[in-house]
């Protein structure tokens, strides 16, 4: 006979069939608790005790519970090991109920859900995707700050990419996956995936600047949103398209070699150039500077509006220090309005809405002084919203507390009803005050006092010597172990108009709080639209303090031309590791002339820091940041291609040279003659001859067909001929001192090749034993007496040869070739390899 199951449980059950991916938080008086598998998974990630239900059954439920009101650390918990957790609340009062108490879900949470967090600085973006024949479509959204975005992209790699900028930890899908597809979003970038294949709600999405399949994919990420969410959501703001070509177009590898936004060795912010240039004051500055950051502009106008406010800035020293001070007292307005949107702000948000906004005029006034015209569309969306810092200060308590079902929320004057309640509580008291001095009169007892708990109420307290004295008109309420607790009709009818009082004012102030908190819905978009400036705002004085504390200079952007001109130039992150007293700077010159450099000497010399010097140059130039150089003269780039460093891609099971080769591949197939390619050591990832014959194909191809300004390091000194041959391809190398054996890297880039490697003096530097370092220097005397000619591969299926033979060899030679390898015995075939051993 099946065991019979409660109704309580068959309710968990009923919920937990449509939530089977989730962990499912069930409401139980002051206990959220789970059961079966989500209890004893749970139980073991968040270090709950299990425990079980119905002990003494055949089958007991495990169980494992936590607090309601330390609940959200457990769901942060969760949410931060990739986990979906469902809440399901009771949503009727117990006291109401009949029967069991109706309980639901009221939100799912995901990782890309989620908009509590310790670090308010970063986004937390939740990616759909979906696809129609070989096109794809992303759409982004951050619950957090309402942002909403789409793009069309042409190819999954692409898709790929993008996911892996945003730093997105779930994906919504549209479409069926690939096993490849799924593999590479699961495991390679480990993203939740969750699937959202139809589309509830497309007539929300009406703009006619989105094609078919970004509208779709955006439908389908709004549909999933509210179907998790379970909330109107006014703060998500109205989905805005982009377009990947409109932006410096870098990938993932690139920004990732370059450490634009995290660090190779931890991922972390430390030792990039957003770490570099991050002076900003608000979450809001810092979140739109990662931005700027990661899409660098490519229209000449906007970058150079940045420019010039970034000067203006530096212009005005101390109207930038008051802009400093008045942006530190602004907090996270994104934020907050998503708080007011999701229905979790509280008191201390509301108060920290008004004193942000009350910094926007001094902010205003500020950039009015500066009487600069470029500055005007800035201060014209400055709206400091009058109408909601008066709501807020009109109704809010300063000192309120989170809580907002306990009152001392709402500020006397602002509800004449609230003010009539309180008016009681200060009376009553008073009247309690009254009461208790005409019964110690009357009683004769000096020891009487009135206290009050939630148990007994308001009460005489009598001690056990003064029993004797206790009134008729008392009647006992408790009896303790050295005192009693007395009541009276006086005192009863006090305590009834107090309690009466406290709670209809307790409840009163949470309706009026909930009424403003409604009321200040109506100014999301606005509250939105001044964050945006504010964060813009931010992000060019910092732009500004970092120029100036480092010397950095304006460039000077040529959109139509070709020649670039830095005069000693630095890398700006090494730079501000090492110390400017250490840093070696470079020129990097690229006459019309010329779209190839190609870059030989020894490791450890500085090629790598010399290519990614150009690159962090051209991005801080695109962003409208100053650039760390005497003189910088350069043209607006459409891309930067990288391929730096060797690294395996294990989970795609992609070697080295695959991964070589398909970073190559897309720099051939995508640069123009306005990108940048930056290629280190090309080639190495495979044999010595191989690697030689593909570099020199591709530089040729980059010269012949692309033309973009390129960087190529290499060790291959045999390519170094190449510029006899190739008219916009020069040569400079990585100076070096030798002296008495003893070789110092100079760091400097000078004209020309290099004579040697030093490959065995980079050895002695790391260490390695002498006699290895002795018996390797021998190797490389005899290796370099056969010296390999270069030759461009005009013939492509020729092979080059693996030894050059003397003529000493001939025989060798011709008995081979006389030999017909098939007839021969075994013993005939070792007889003819002692005759070879006899002629050698």
């Amino acid at each position: 006979m099946p065991e019979k199951i409660s109704p309580g449980m068959q309710q968990y059950l009923d919920i937990k069939k449509d939530y089977p991916d989730a962990f499912l938080l069930f409401r139980m008086g002051d206990f959220y608790e789970l059961f079966y598998d989500d209890a004893v998974n749970a139980a073991q990630i968040l270090e709950l005790t299990l425990t079980s239900r119905n002990k003494n059954s055949e089958h007991p439920v495990p169980m494992a519970g936590v607090p309601h009101h330390a609940v959200q650390d457990y769901i942060d918990q969760l949410i931060s090991q990739g986990y979906k957790v469902a809440v399901a609340d009771q949503i009727e009062d117990p006291k109401k109920a009949v029967g069991i108490v109706k309980r639901a879900v009221t939100q799912v949470i995901t990782p890309g859900t989620a908009v509590d967090f310790s670090d308010r600085s970063e986004n937390n973006f939740l990616v759909a995707i979906d696809q129609t024949k070989n096109q794809f479509a992303l759409a982004y959204m951050d619950l957090s700050t309402g942002e909403f975005k789409v793009t069309e992209l042409t190819d999954f790699s692409g898709v790929v990419g993008e996911i892996a900028s945003l730093k997105a930890r779930e994906v919504v899908v549209g479409y069926t996956l690939t096993s490849t597809q799924a593999r590479v979003l699961s495991q390679q970038l480990n993203l939740l995936i969750s699937e959202q294949l139809d589309c509830e709600i497309p007539t929300l999405i009406h703009l006619s600047a989105l094609t078919a399949l970004e509208n779709q994919v955006a439908s389908k990420l709004l549909t999933y949103v509210k179907r998790t969410q379970m909330r109107d959501l006014s703060h998500v703001q109205e989905v805005e398209h982009y377009a990947i070509k409109d932006f410096l177009q870098m990938d993932f590898a690139t920004k990732s070699s370059l450490e634009l936004t995290a660090n190779k060795r931890e991922g972390k912010k430390h030792g990039t150039l957003y770490w570099l240039l991050d002076a900003t004051k608000t979450a809001m500055g810092t979140r739109m500077l990662r931005a700027w950051i990661e899409r660098p502009l490519i229209h000449a106008e906007a970058i150079n509006t940045r420019a010039e406010i970034t000067q203006i800035f530096i212009d005005h020293f101390f109207e930038r220090s008051d802009l400093i001070e008045s942006l530190k007292g602004v907090y996270d307005l994104e934020r907050l309005a998503s708080r007011v949107s999701f229905g979790k702000a509280v008191p201390v948000d509301f108060l920290q809405l008004s004193h942000s906004l009350s910094h926007v005029p001094s902010i205003r006034k500020i950039l009015e002084n500066m009487d600069q015209p470029i500055l005007s569309a800035l201060t014209e969306r400055l709206d400091a919203i009058p109408e909601l810092t008066a709501l807020i200060d009109s109704a809010i308590q300063e000192s309120a507390a989170r809580t907002i079902t306990e009152g001392g929320i709402i500020k006397t004057g602002y509800n004449a009803q609230l003010d009539t309640y309180r008016e009681a509580l200060e009376n009553g008291s008073s009247w309690i005050a009254k009461l208790e001095a005409d019964e110690k009169e009357k009683t004769g007892i000096s020891t009487l006092r009135i206290d009050y708990n939630r148990k007994d109420g308001y009460y005489f307290h009598i001690t056990q010597s003064q029993l004797s004295s206790v009134p008729e008109h008392f009647f006992r309420k408790a009896t303790l172990k050295n005192s009693e607790r007395y009541g009276s009709k006086e005192l009863s009818e006090i305590e009834e108009i107090m309690l009466e009082a406290k709670e209809k004012s307790s409840a009163l102030e949470y309706d009026l709080f909930l009424a403003v908190r409604s009321q200040t819905e109506q100014y999301i978009s606005r509250l939105q639209a001044v964050a945006k400036v504010i964060a813009e705002l931010d992000c060019l004085q910092s732009f500004s303090e970092i120029a100036e504390k480092k010397g950095y200079i304006r460039p000077k952007l040529t959109p139509n031309g070709q020649e670039v001109n830095i005069k000693n130039g630095r890398h700006a992150v090494v730079e501000a590791v090492m110390g400017a007293q250490e840093y070696v700077p470079n020129d990097i010159i690229f006459d019309e002339k010329t779209n190839i450099q190609l870059i030989t000497g020894p490791n450890m010399s500085g090629k790598s820091t010399y290519m990614r010097q150009f690159a962090l140059t051209v991005i801080m130039a695109q962003i409208g940041a100053f650039v760390p150089a005497e003189i910088a003269e350069l043209p607006i780039f459409d891309a930067i291609f990288t391929r730096i460093g060797a690294s395996d891609n294990l989970i795609a099971g992609e070697s080295t040279f695959m991964v070589e080769m398909s970073e190559a591949n897309r720099a051939i197939t995508q640069a123009t003659k306005h990108s940048l390619i930056i290629f280190d050591e090309l080639g190495r990832g495979t044999a010595t001859y191989d690697g030689m014959a593909l570099a020199q194909a591709i530089i040729e191809f980059v010269h012949d067909h692309i033309q973009a300004k390129t960087l190529f390091a290499t060790h291959y000194h045999e390519l170094t001929t190449l510029d006899q041959e190739l008219s916009a391809l020069t040569n400079v190398h990585v100076a070096t001192l030798e002296e008495k054996g003893n070789v110092t890297f100079l760091h400097k880039i000078t004209a020309g090749p290099a004579d040697k490697s030093y490959g065995i003096h980079v050895a002695k530097i790391a260490g390695l034993p002498e006699k290895l370092l002795e018996r390797a220097d021998i190797i490389l005397q005899k290796l370099e007496n056969r010296p390999v000619s270069a030759k461009k591969l005009d013939n492509h299926d020729e092979q080059l040869s693996l030894f050059d033979f003397d003529e000493n060899s001939t025989a060798i030679v011709e008995k081979l070739k006389s030999v017909n390898m098939d007839n021969m015995t075994a013993r005939e075939a070792l007889n003819f390899l002692w005759d070879l051993k006899e002629l050698l």
